[in-house]
């Protein structure tokens, strides 16, 4: 699924291009994980100010309201000047005088949510119990990280997946930055110390910056909205390497399931 350097990259391919556009029509496809929240006719006329991200979601500040997309599980968006008429899965079209901005989403667990403002529900409810966020260097602090873990007594993997105490760490990335760190996936967080903590903190941000770089992972379908796949996949050091040998060891990379999702790492470079 899209984690938080797809976003990400997805935000950075499209947000100076539509910034300053008028709305001039919505398209809506099949429902999606959740309603709109606004007759789309409503939102004719308004204007598209910038385009942030929260987590996983990008966040479309409007001149008036917000418009929330998600891409759950296996959306991607796409903004060309044109589009060709929508296919099967394309579910959200939101259409301005700089372009179409579309919404893909096969599995359709994906989300455009419009709300009054980011501090009024719906928005308020869905980002509100996200925790800090690793990309900025000022909101994600070594010491509230360490904090946050010593509060956790499930494994340090589920914890980082949670998002409460740090937002956006997906399944890939999970896997990447505790082999950066040295760390088992399966500690309790709560034990690790401040400096095996502060060597987390600093591989998470250097693997999420590192794949932002790189333009995301492309696994299955993944592309930016102007089409781009990326290629952080290509350095992967342990997710998807079970039975091939460690870059750094040569020890076999193991594989479990933890919480349903598939860890990767390496027994001998990540000992406890």
């Amino acid at each position: 699924m899209p984690e938080l350097p797809e976003v990400e990259v997805t935000r950075r391919s499209f947000v100076a291009r539509i910034r300053g556009a008028r709305v001039l029509g919505v398209r809506l496809g099949k429902p999606l994980r959740w309603p709109l929240g606004i007759d789309p006719a409503a939102l004719v006329g308004r204007t598209v100010l910038d385009v942030h991200r929260r987590g996983k979601y990008l966040v479309l500040q409007l001149d008036e309201g917000v418009l929330l997309l998600h891409l759950g599980m296996s959306g991607s968006l796409n903004f060309q000047p044109r589009q060709p008429a929508p296919g099967t899965h394309d579910h959200f079209d939101l259409l301005t005088s700089q372009g179409v901005l579309r919404l893909h989403d096969p599995r359709r667990f994906g989300a455009a949510v419009w709300s009054p403002s980011v501090d009024d529900d719906p928005a308020h409810r869905l980002l509100s119990s996200l925790g800090m966020e690793p990309l900025d260097e000022a909101q994600f602090d070594p010491a509230a990280f360490h904090a946050g873990l010593k509060a956790r007594r499930a494994p340090i993997k589920q914890v980082l997946l949670a998002g409460d105490v740090v937002v956006g760490v997906g399944n890939i990335y999970a896997s990447e930055a505790l082999f950066m760190a040295g760390i088992r996936p399966t500690v309790r967080a709560c034990r690790l110390s401040r400096v095996r903590s502060d060597r987390l903190h600093a591989a998470i941000r250097a693997v999420l910056l590192r794949a932002v770089a790189q333009g995301g992972s492309t696994l299955r379908d993944f592309s930016s909205a102007t089409g781009d796949t990326g290629h952080f996949q290509l350095e992967m050091a342990v997710y998807g390497r079970a039975g091939q040998p460690c870059v750094q060891c040569g020890s076999a990379v193991k594989k479990l399931v933890q919480g349903q999702r598939s860890t990767y790492f390496c027994p001998m470079c990540q000992r406890a």
